[in-house]
């Protein structure tokens, strides 16, 4: 990050610490806004568009009665904007017309989502992993492009106080050189069940959150929340965790991606539906540095000396963590030096900073200029943990073409940078 970007992403982070008094959040409504996913996740990005004090909640979208009831319930929390309720997301684009769209949907309706509303005039608040696969990258990212709309990637890291001072730290030279580095996610989630198949609930329209991934039958084990850990809607741990701690080390690093990759994984262990790896391996190789992928949903890792997420810069100074809610920690080479570290500043109720990423969002729309987590941004970072996966599926190390954007030689490894949509659905085009 050059020295201009550190400036205004820090003047983000500490606007954001300034408190907003509650009667301005629907007097100042100016951006007709629509939210596309009203889980949790969704409900937590939209309560900060109302905070910001310049949207107006015009419409909500899901396929599930019972999220939209309780989305509606936090909204009337905070505003008296009454938004229209919506099962059909281009239904909506099309009637409420909405100058922002708030896409927190499951990833395999990420680039659809994302690409109509650009498509239809709209900003686009889209969160991460920014696709289902590589090529649905590249059709958001032409899209953004094309149609000249902002379209910014939940990255609320990027623009968190610790990890901006963090990489002003990592770029100081103070840590020496670094020739390798590690990022991490481990748990202990214990071995859970079988969760049967069910009848559809008669509150959501289970064939339109399927959409174009296969029509399987339902399960509550998938939905809600759950579908992270199901390959036919998402990409596991790698692709949940993966492009967060990714963007950290492509933040750092002046190159935009890894040259070849490696995956393993282990057997499934666990007793429960889940179908994505449970512990996985992931070897990248850039020009001048390597860097591993670790995640574990079976160990902790109780002996770690830092929490379970983050990324580990290896220096020939000493090793620098990068982490979430302990924040970074920089544990000099010469054991005699005192070990640095600085807390975090996080929001609740999550432990986020999604202000930090929408009050962005609204500047770039105004200057017409990129935001720091720009759409770019999000799809280098997203690549990287479906480069894994592609490679975890092909069994074997695979060249990547940086450029092109596609395995060098290997029309086989190829064939995973897009996937089958259902019948009815249409594959989106770069």
């Amino acid at each position: 990050m050059n020295r201009k970007d550190f400036i205004r992403t820090s003047a983000l982070a500490t606007g954001a610490l300034v408190s907003r008094p509650f009667i301005t959040y629907a007097s100042q409504a100016k951006y007709k806004t629509a939210l596309i996913g009203s889980g949790w996740w969704g409900t937590n990005i939209v309560r900060e568009a109302i905070k910001s004090g310049e949207c107006q909640i015009v419409a909500i979208c899901d396929v599930d009665d019972r999220q939209i009831k309780r989305c509606q319930a936090e909204i009337a929390k905070l505003t008296n904007d009454q938004p229209r309720i919506y099962k059909n997301y281009q239904e909506l684009l099309q009637k409420e017309k909405p100058e922002i769209v708030i896409n927190a949907t499951p990833d395999h309706w990420h680039a659809l989502i994302a690409i109509d509303a650009m498509k239809a005039g709209a900003h686009v608040y889209l969160e991460k992993p920014i696709g289902h696969t590589i090529n649905e990258g590249k059709a958001i990212l032409k899209t953004a492009r094309d149609t000249q709309k902002i379209c910014i990637t939940g990255f609320h890291r990027r623009y968190s106080p610790h990890n901006v001072s963090g990489q002003e730290f990592l770029k100081s030279g103070k840590v020496g050189k670094i020739k390798e580095v590690k990022a991490f996610v481990t748990y202990n989630f214990g071995q859970g069940k079988v969760t049967p198949d069910e009848p559809t609930p008669a509150e959501m329209d289970w064939n339109m959150w399927c959409g174009p991934g296969p029509l399987v039958p339902y399960n509550r084990a998938i939905h809600p929340r759950n579908w992270r850990n199901q390959v036919d809607f998402a990409n596991g741990m790698v692709g949940d965790w993966g492009p967060h701690w990714f963007d950290q080390i492509l933040w750092w690093t002046d190159e935009i991606a890894p040259k070849k990759v490696f995956s393993m994984a282990s057997t499934k262990f666990n007793t429960n539906n889940n179908n994505a790896p449970e512990s996985q391996v992931v070897a990248y190789e850039f020009e001048d540095f390597t860097c591993t992928w670790e995640h574990s949903v079976l160990n902790g890792r109780p002996t770690s000396k830092t929490e379970e997420v983050g990324v580990y810069f290896h220096g020939t100074e000493g090793t620098f963590h990068m982490g979430w809610t302990k924040g970074w920690t920089f544990f000099p080479r010469d054991t005699k030096q005192q070990i640095i570290h600085q807390d975090p500043v996080l929001n609740q109720p999550d432990l986020q900073n999604i202000d930090l990423v929408f009050a962005d969002l609204l500047k770039s729309i105004k200057s017409k200029q990129l935001p720091f987590a720009d759409i770019l941004k999000g799809h280098r970072a997203t690549n990287m943990s479906l480069l894994g996966m592609a490679a975890l599926k092909a069994g074997r190390s695979l060249e990547w073409d940086r450029e092109k954007e596609v395995f060098i030689n290997d029309s086989a490894a190829n064939k995973y940078l897009s996937r089958q949509y259902r019948k009815g659905w249409t594959y989106p085009k770069a």
